[in-house]
């Protein structure tokens, strides 16, 4: 977005998914990419790169690990702001393999006019916190007082903006995810630009 304010981005690439029978699941491939790598081209627009999980030669991030790692998704967003300088920042999870730079964009538009932030809505009209922008300082006040464990309890409540995934151009596969191994061979069986041969997405 030339011209627009700079922003950070953080990623959450630890956990210990047991969904997908445990291992490195940010590090498993679609289309000979890593997910992390994939979604981090997605976030290249960022002043700076903030991965949350074990480092890696690749990408090139700010590494920073919660306490005690996989602990979740409220102390790897705290532990990742630690590394956040500017006043926006994307949140995106690691496992996103069709999470496209002019999604982000898109969000940190919608973040902005909103005032607070702004995150995707999927086909199933399920917010998705692991995909939206944030104004820095709001998350940072939020998460001073907060003690749960929901990203949605500790996010909702800054009334972001509602992008549904289905108007961007890509359509769903925004929000698709490889939660499981099903899901991982779903990903891998589409086109490389999968919004190219399935208008609308996985779940439209």
């Amino acid at each position: 977005m030339p011209g627009a304010e700079p922003f950070d981005a953080v990623v959450l690439a630890g956990g210990a998914a047991r969904r997908m029978g445990g291992g490195d699941k940010p590090g498993l491939t679609v289309g000979g990419t890593p997910l992390v790598e994939r979604v981090a081209a997605a976030a290249r627009a960022a002043a700076a790169l903030v991965v949350v999980g074990p480092p890696r030669e690749r990408p090139a991030a700010r590494y920073v690990r919660e306490d005690p790692p996989g602990a979740g998704p409220v102390p790897a967003l705290r532990a990742g702001l630690t590394r956040v300088e500017r006043p926006w920042f994307a949140l995106l999870a690691g496992d996103l393999p069709f999470v496209r730079p002019e999604d982000v964009a898109a969000l940190l538009a919608a973040a902005r006019r909103n005032g607070a932030g702004a995150v995707l809505v999927d086909g199933g009209g399920r917010p998705q916190w692991l995909l939206g922008a944030w104004r820095t300082e709001r998350v940072r006040a939020a998460l001073a007082d907060y003690t749960g464990g929901s990203l949605r309890g500790l996010l909702g409540p800054l009334g972001p903006a509602l992008l549904p995934a289905a108007a961007l151009g890509g359509g769903s596969w925004a929000a698709f995810d490889c939660d499981t191994p099903e899901e991982l061979a779903a990903a891998r069986a589409v086109p490389a630009d999968p919004a190219a041969d399935r208008p609308g997405g996985p779940h439209a």
